[in-house]
């Protein structure tokens, strides 16, 4: 310290740690011990020392005025630090203390460095205006200029600290994050602010731990256990260098690495870690650092000090042994070895010596130069100009600090090119260098700027960050990485994980048909009707839109079908151009031009359906195919009836042709076409076709088809082509007898036997395709048909034509030349084309005291009680009486109002003043309890406001008298006025109150301060309550929440220690039980109406029909008036003891329903009485109760005040209804009852023995608190009192229920009780039901968003809490079976949703049933065919013997017979559920038994064509081809199909294989090829043998006319062939069950071909025709009728 003109203190963390001392109170308590010294703190005190230096030898600063300073070590502590202050403004001894009834002697203060102890010292400064600079206290809280009004900073605000941290880690993309924080309010306010500006930005705190205030080294384990467990390598530590100090020795002694730090301001510069052992631990920190100055010759004077020159510093010789580890001077009591006296400090690279870029040191140095700066204004102040009253300066010799304070504000120099001043809030210009820690040449760690943060600038570009020069931790190049989940690419989604923050998630793909285009995509989105996702799923891209096109398929058709065309009109060439030569005329030349013309119109119609669907197309297509067939078919039919005319016509006396000649034909064709367009017109009328998108069948792509609008037209279209062309098969059949070389009636047959097989074979094929198939179908068959009809009808006139002119003659016609041999050339035609056609076929978020012997007097008029009496002892009270301190706007031009009471009173608490009245005059009049003695009282108004409570509290402590006059000392008289005292009922007053007396030792018994933070009893050693810790509250509160269901909850708080500190508690519970919470709003009712009104308007729009309320009394009376003004919904209340039990808030009908926790209720007998014992003569007494008597019967007592009526005596207390006469409760009452008890329960202890009390017994507050710790007794009225380790009582609660009675009053109703000393799990029950809002029984609820119901599952709804989501149903192949799922899980492959989609069953699986109805259907023509073919071997073998029978090959008849049967019979292996067995079986047996069948038919063919060549003279061919050589040829040609089958069975057969991708919602069993070459391999030997039949039997063409076996044999192969060409594309593109019903469709049809083609002439012979079964008429012999 150095003497001045003015003196100012500073207050720095000399030391880092501190002792407490044992307080068991059983002795008197020893002071608190500072150890752990600190250069760097020591650094910042001797830059005050030097800045004084400095200022007192300039000339332009301060002239001829001289500056005095007193520095104080705080040891980094609270406590320690409220010490300092109350030491820097008294002195540390009487001698130190030159004045006491003038100015302060102390204008200003340097310091302190960590917010909670600037907290504490501001508040004691602010009672005597004395100013305070802090440099290096951040916290937000400090701002506030209504609890903080002489605080000033020269270090920004936390406020942007934190929001510079936040944009780093965003910038950085650290999402997952740790936050490590002191035990103070600086690391609580810095926690706080970071969260809230992380709030909404998607970067979660993965764990807070706190580092204890009083270092611990198992709590710092448990902390890097949490750390080194959690995949968050990012950390973020809010704390002072003090406490890091022990904790990161100990993260090094352990060898933790890998975490990459991320430092506050308060530990980012300090010089204390820059040494080399620190680097591979903390090498890499970056921070955000006060900026950094420059101070000319620090480093110059820091080497001056030295123990030589300062001896008798202990400091000094503290920094010798930090820096050296060595002591300077010997001492019997030193630990370290002694100094060699060599020692050069400035070669000390140290915390000490670190001035290259001094930051904390150049704050100190602004500081003081601002004091100076605002000191030389003030002196240099111009008479009649000055700033305070009448224009007055300030006395240059008795400055006040108040003075100092206005010059203060308004200081504005520039130091080193920086501007320095403050703003209204105390504040200076926020700006931070961006620090980075590292390694330096000799492996130090360097302080290397990296960016910085300028608050100045626009929003957005505050931060500057040189990402090239940052080393990472580790010595990494690359930014490191600290997610909790990786971030989710695009085409993923973001799962959150059940239980854990938002951050931590799992990325699903998006389904089929839903994309995210963005990274880390809450939700997939589905893409619209037209359009699939990517194979990534980032976007939705366009439905392949399906149709047939001109693409290979379609170019095919196309050529095929012009190709037919142009032959069609080749053939209309040819017959024109020979339409006089006979075979033209005689085939009716002009209904053959009618035909032709028509086919060539069919095959263009065909191209119709390629190309991509329009409205007209559609309706074109389908009615010109119809039209262009009619037409053809009712030629064909006309021809058919000239045909049958004209044979009828050959009778004599039959004139037919007269009725059917040119006329009649060209009517019937024209009748027969108008009737399909008449269909066709009302099918376009009706229902026409139109394009159709069908988004169904396939959900990946769009087919375009054509609908064909009404199901029934376009059938009817169908039927009556195939009416026609069944008729037209009727008429050729009984057009058979004609002669044989005018065969247009067999031509006809056959020609719409072809159209009909392709027409029959169309329908399966058509309803089973899918897509474009469909209409590849339809042309097929389309092209099919017209190929049939102009090959059948006239490709035999053309031969004739064209390579038969001699043929082309009316004799050859008319039957009179010998009959055409060449014919068989129309079958090997049209079976070329067939085959040709087919192959084409492809399917595709402080009183002074001065030691002056002859008096001494109070600066101020000391606080008079409210309520007062003398006694022996006096036990101080104090109670929020009032609502509110008068404020004022200080400019400090005149000196500050001392605190006085304002606003309304709180009659509630003047019952608990009263209250404590009645106990003590209840404990005068026992004799078991303080015996002899009289206690006495004196009980003020807080008014709810720290600075009277802090001022009351230096009453306690002092006493009330303004003048000292003990000649010896004044510490006597300044001894504690009261030995404890009861109160204070609001937790903020009572923390400053508990830090005054803590230091003096005065107990005090809150009756209804609750907050939890009071416990700590190293903050707090001296408090104690009766009213339960708000901890248990906060939890109790929680569980109710949860247990009624109520996941989104609104919170409102007072914005005071209470509020703040409670709802943390609480909100900490409500996250642990799941419980969101929507918005959280504090109010104080001192803060502007523009904040009530705003937080009402919150609750107002809020959807949260729950609201917590940890608000007091006072606070919630506004808060429920402003909502009154406009009443929100109806809303479920849940209160904080202090308001749940006001009766004053049962006039609010909106909190009917209302439930909390509430101190129990209880009754004071007696204390009713005493209550309403008053009368104006006693109110008089008090200027208390005058104000009371006042206000309740609005009158005036006499002389007391002036404007009102003068009370006349008729006020009649008893008829009084308020809250001071309303004793029905009696809950906080009983806690003031309580704590009177115990404090004189504790003077008990104290000067009483077994038998009586000493009066005149001396004691000191600590024996009171000692006794304090013990008591243990029980009330008159049957409560028990006892206090734990903390200081806290049992917790016991009522729950409390608003319950509207029959009158429509509001009552308090307990419903349930808690109490914390019951098993765990135990502590709360439920007495009675509840009454909820507006009168329900059911309890409300309150979700933000409604349980997903299984099939759903839970989608977070973006910047929202988890309890706000969306429930998505789960995507297709997916479930959910429990309510709230998080992610749906897709079924096993071979499981399928429920309509519902809450559980996965099994697929149906779909194959050929036999309880199928097209099972049942096939199985009767399967079985009717088998029992054909043995009737007809049965006739077969009756007429052995008969020449037809022998004639044609019996034996190999019969082998055909029954190779059939066994054919129609194989098709049932087809039908059921496919086995191993079943697979394998029905393949090979079709192949082997069609084999069979074919090979009989091909040696029957064989035979045929011998028995012709045998007739030729020398043939001796039927030799080589005997029964031998028959039974040979069909072995052979069997067993090679066996050889294929046993291969294919042998290598891979064919299995049973479940078809999962064809349906997704089914299955389709089916049996698998095996091998497809192998299955190939059968059809194409089959095929084979069919194609070799139908050769040779058209080489056996030349046959006689009567025996035809030749003839039948060819036209069962080109049925055979048909059937099977068209099975090809029928059987790739049918799925399912359809694929085995073709193939079954194809072996019946095939099967009945041959049996009626080849054995039903026989039969028909056999059976109806017996004359012609002779060997006469089958050689030729007898006159043919042939069929």
């Amino acid at each position: 310290m150095a003497g001045g003109d003015f003196v100012i203190g500073g207050i720095f963390p000399l030391h880092y740690n501190q002792e407490m001392p044992d307080l068991n109170c059983t002795y008197k308590p020893g002071q608190v011990q500072c150890n752990g010294f600190d250069p760097r703190a020591f650094r910042w005190a001797l830059t005050m020392k030097l800045a004084v230096e400095e200022i007192n030898n300039s000339t332009e600063l301060l002239p001829n005025h001289t500056l005095g300073y007193k520095i104080f070590d705080s040891c980094a502590y609270p406590l320690t630090g409220q010490r300092a202050a109350l030491a820097v403004m008294n002195g540390p001894n009487e001698a130190d203390r030159p004045m006491c009834s003038g100015a302060s002697p102390m204008l200003a203060i340097i310091g302190e460095s960590g917010s909670a102890q600037s907290i504490v010292v501001s508040r004691i400064l602010q009672h005597f205006r004395i100013p305070m600079i802090s440099y290096f206290s951040s916290c937000a809280c400090l701002s506030n200029r209504q609890e903080f009004p002489t605080f000033f900073r020269v270090i920004p605000s936390d406020a942007y600290q934190v929001k510079a941290i936040a944009k780093l880690l965003l910038h950085f993309n650290w999402t997952w994050v740790g936050v490590v924080r002191g035990d103070h309010e600086y690391g609580r306010s810095a926690l706080q602010g970071l969260l809230k500006e992380l709030e909404g930005t998607g970067v979660c705190v993965a764990y807070q731990e706190m580092i204890p205030l009083l270092y611990n080294s198992q709590r710092a384990v448990e902390i890097f256990r949490v750390m080194n467990s959690s995949s968050a390598r990012v950390v973020v530590v809010f704390s002072a260098e003090g406490e890091l100090t022990p904790f990161l020795r100990d993260y090094m002694e352990l060898n933790v690495t890998g975490i990459q730090w991320i430092a506050s301001e308060a530990w980012v510069t300090a010089a204390v870690f820059t040494g080399s052992k620190y680097y591979p631990f903390l090498g890499g920190t970056i921070g955000f650092g006060i900026r950094q100055g420059y101070i000319p010759q620090l480093r110059e004077y820091l080497t001056t000090v030295n123990p030589q020159r300062y001896p008798t510093n202990p400091l000094v010789q503290e920094l010798w042994g930090a820096l050296y580890g060595c002591s300077p001077f010997s001492s019997d009591g030193a630990q370290l070895p002694l100094c060699t006296g060599h020692e050069t400090i400035s070669k000390q690279h140290s915390a000490y010596m670190n001035t290259s870029s001094p930051r904390i040191a150049y704050n100190v140095y602004k500081g003081v130069y601002a004091i100076a700066h605002s000191l030389h204004n003030l002196i240099s102040c111009n008479p009649g100009n000055g700033p305070f009253i009448n224009s007055t300066c300030a006395h240059v010799t008795k400055v006040f600090p108040w003075q100092l304070q206005h010059y203060l504000q308004e200081v504005s120099f520039t130091i080193s090119g920086e501007m320095v001043n403050f703003d209204t809030k105390g504040d200076s210009i926020p700006s931070y260098d961006l620090i980075n820690w590292q390694k330096g040449t000799e492996g130090n760690i360097e302080l290397v700027k990296v960016g910085m943060f300028d608050g100045a600038r626009e929003p957005g570009k505050e931060l500057v960050i040189y990402e090239m020069a940052i080393t990472w931790s580790g010595d990494q190049t690359e930014v490191p990485v600290s997610v909790c989940s990786f971030s989710c690419a695009p085409g993923f989604r973001k799962a959150v994980r059940r239980g854990e923050p938002l951050c931590c998630f799992d990325c699903v793909p998006c389904d089929s048909g839903k994309i995210s285009n963005q990274t880390d995509s809450i939700d997939c989105i589905p893409c619209s009707e037209d359009y699939w996702s990517n194979i990534d799923g980032t976007a939705c891209i366009p439905k392949v839109v399906e149709f047939l096109s001109h693409d290979a398929m379609g170019v095919t058709l196309t050529v095929i079908s012009v190709a037919g065309a142009c032959v069609t009109l080749a053939v209309f060439a040819v017959f024109l151009y020979h339409r006089n030569t006979p075979i033209v005329r005689i085939n009716n030349s002009e209904l053959s031009f009618f035909i032709l013309i028509s086919l060539t119109l069919c095959f263009l119609c065909a191209l119709i359906f390629i190309g991509e669907p329009t409205s007209w197309s559609c309706m074109l297509r389908h009615t010109a195919f119809s039209i262009t067939f009619s037409l053809c078919i009712s030629c064909i039919l006309g021809k058919t009836l000239v045909v049958l005319a004209a044979f009828t016509a050959t009778r004599p006396g039959n004139n037919v042709m007269k009725w059917l000649g040119p006329t009649q034909q060209r009517i019937i064709i024209f009748s027969c076409t108008l009737v399909q367009m008449i269909i066709c017109a009302a099918w376009l009328i009706a229902s026409p076709p139109f394009p159709y998108r069908n988004t169904q069948y396939q959900h990946s792509k769009i087919i375009l088809d054509c609908s064909v609008g009404s199901a029934l037209a376009f059938w009817c279209v169908l039927g009556y082509i195939g009416f026609l062309a069944g008729l037209c098969f009727i008429l050729a059949f009984l057009a058979r007898k004609l002669p044989g070389n005018f065969n247009e009636a067999k031509y006809i047959t056959f020609s719409m036997l072809i159209f009909c097989a392709v027409w029959l074979a169309f329908v399966p094929a058509y309803v089973s395709s899918p897509g474009k198939f469909t209409t590849a179908v339809e042309i097929f068959a389309i092209l099919a048909s017209s190929f049939g009809l102009l090959s059948c009808l006239f490709a035999p006139k053309c031969y004739i034509i064209l390579l038969k002119p001699e043929k082309n003659s009316k004799q050859h016609l008319m039957g009179k030349e010998k009959v055409l041999k060449d014919s068989e050339h129309t079958m090997q035609l049209t079976s070329s084309l067939m085959m040709f056609v087919s192959m084409l076929w492809t399917p595709g978020l402080s009183p002074a005291c001065r030691a002056d012997p002859v008096s001494c007097r109070l600066w101020v008029q000391p606080q008079l009680p409210g309520l007062s009496m003398n006694g022996d002892f006096v036990i101080g009270g104090i109670f929020s009486i009032h609502y509110y301190m008068r404020s004022e706007q200080n400019s400090y031009t005149r000196q500050p109002l001392q605190p006085q009471c304002s606003g309304s009173m709180d009659y509630r608490e003047l019952r608990f003043a009263r209250a404590m009245e009645f106990t003590i005059h209840e404990i005068n009049n026992r004799t078991d309890l303080l015996p002899g003695i009289t206690l006495g009282y004196q009980i003020h108004d807080s008014c709810s406001a720290v600075p009277m409570a802090v001022k009351v509290a230096f009453q306690f402590a002092n006493g009330m008298e303004p003048f000292y006059n003990d000649t010896d000392s004044c510490s006597k008289s300044a001894a504690a006025a009261v030995p404890a005292l009861v109160g204070e009922s609001a937790s903020t007053p009572s923390i400053s109150m508990a830090r005054i007396l803590g230091l003096l030792g005065i107990p005090q018994v809150s009756n209804y301060a609750t907050c939890a933070c009071l416990s700590d009893k190293r903050q707090y050693p001296t408090f104690f309550r009766t009213v339960p810790s708000d901890h248990h509250q906060a939890a109790a509160l929680a569980r109710m929440v949860r247990h009624f269901g109520w996941t989104w909850i609104g919170a409102v708080r007072s914005d005071s220690d209470y509020g703040n500190n409670g709802m943390a508690s609480f909100l900490k519970a409500a996250q642990e039980e799941g419980i969101c919470v929507e918005y959280s709003e504090s109010y104080y009712r001192t803060q502007p109406r523009s904040k009530l009104e705003r937080v009402a308007n919150v609750i107002r729009r809020s959807t949260a029909r729950v609201i917590v309320a940890f608000v007091a009394s006072g606070d919630m009376r506004f808060l429920l008036e402003e909502l009154a003004r406009q009443p929100p919904p109806p809303l479920q209340w849940i209160g904080s003891e202090t308001w749940i039990i006001e009766p004053e808030f049962l006039r609010f009908n909106m909190c009917a329903g209302a439930i909390g926790f509430g101190v129990p209720r209880s009754v004071i007998p007696g204390l009713r009485e005493f209550l309403l014992d008053l009368s104006p003569t006693q109110a008089l007494k008090s200027p208390l109760l005058t104000e009371f008597w006042e206000s309740s019967f609005s009158c005036s007592l006499k002389g007391s005040s002036e404007g009102a009526r003068e009370c006349d005596g008729s006020e009649d207390i008893r008829a009084l209804q308020n809250p001071y006469t309303d004793t029905s409760q009696l809950r906080i009452t009983n806690m003031v009852y309580k704590a009177t008890y115990a404090i004189a329960h504790a003077i008990h202890g104290v000067i009483c023995n077994d038998t009586q009390c000493d009066k005149s017994a001396k004691f000191t507050p600590w024996q009171i608190l000692d006794q304090l710790k013990r008591v243990s007794f029980t009330t008159k009225n049957g409560f028990q009192v006892s206090f734990d380790s903390k200081g806290d009582p049992v917790a016991v609660y009522e729950l409390i229920n608003w319950q509207v009675k029959k009158g429509g009053t509001i009552d308090f109703i307990a419903v349930g009780h808690y109490d914390s000393s019951r098993p765990r799990g135990q502590e709360f029950s439920m007495s009675r039901s509840v009454s909820w809002m507006g009168g329900q029984t059911e309890v409300p609820r309150s979700v933000c968003s409604e349980s997903c119901p299984p099939g759903t599952r839970k989608a977070v709804q973006k910047g929202k809490p988890v309890c706000c989501y969306d429930c998505i149903p789960c995507a297709e192949g997916e479930i959910s079976n429990k309510t709230d799922s998080l992610n749906c899980v897709r079924c096993p492959p071979e499981f399928w949703p429920n309509t519902q989609r809450d559980s996965c069953l099994p697929k149906p699986v779909e194959f050929l049933s036999w309880d199928d109805t097209l099972s049942i259907i096939l199985t009767v023509f399967s079985i009717t065919g088998a029992f054909i073919a043995v009737c007809v071997a049965a006739v077969f073998y009756k007429h052995r013997t008969s020449p037809i029978v022998r004639a044609n090959n019996s034996e190999l008849s019969f082998l055909l017979l029954f190779s059939l049967t066994l054919c129609f019979l194989c098709s049932l292996t087809f039908i059921g559920q496919p086995s191993e067995w079943s697979c394998m079986l029905r393949h090979t047996a079709f192949g082997i038994t069609f084999v069979l069948c074919i090979s009989c038919v091909l040696g029957k063919t064989i035979v045929v064509l011998m028995a012709f060549r045998a007739t030729l003279p020398g043939s001796n061919a039927m030799k080589w081809f005997g029964p031998p050589q028959q039974r040979l040829s069909v072995l052979t040609f069997t067993l090679i199909q066996v050889l294929i089958c046993v291969l294919w069975l042998t290598i891979s057969p064919p299995l049973p294989f479940k078809n999962l991708e064809q349906y997704k919602e089914r299955i389709i069993l089916e049996c698998g090829l095996g091998s497809a070459i192998g299955f190939w391999a059968v059809l194409g030997y089959i095929g084979f043998l069919a194609l070799l039949c139908f050769i040779l039997a058209f080489l056996a063409r030349k046959l006689p006319d009567n025996f035809n076996e030749a003839k039948f044999i060819t036209f069962s192969m080109l049925i055979f062939c048909a059937v099977w060409i068209t099975f090809i594309p029928a059987y790739v593109s049918s799925p399912g069950k359809f694929t085995v019903a073709v193939e079954i469709f194809a072996i019946l049809a095939s099967s009945f071909g041959l049996i009626i083609c080849i054995f039903a002439p026989k039969c028909f012979i056999i059976v109806f025709r017996p004359q012609q079964n002779t060997k006469k008429h089958i050689m030729g012999k007898v006159p043919s009728k042939a069929l």
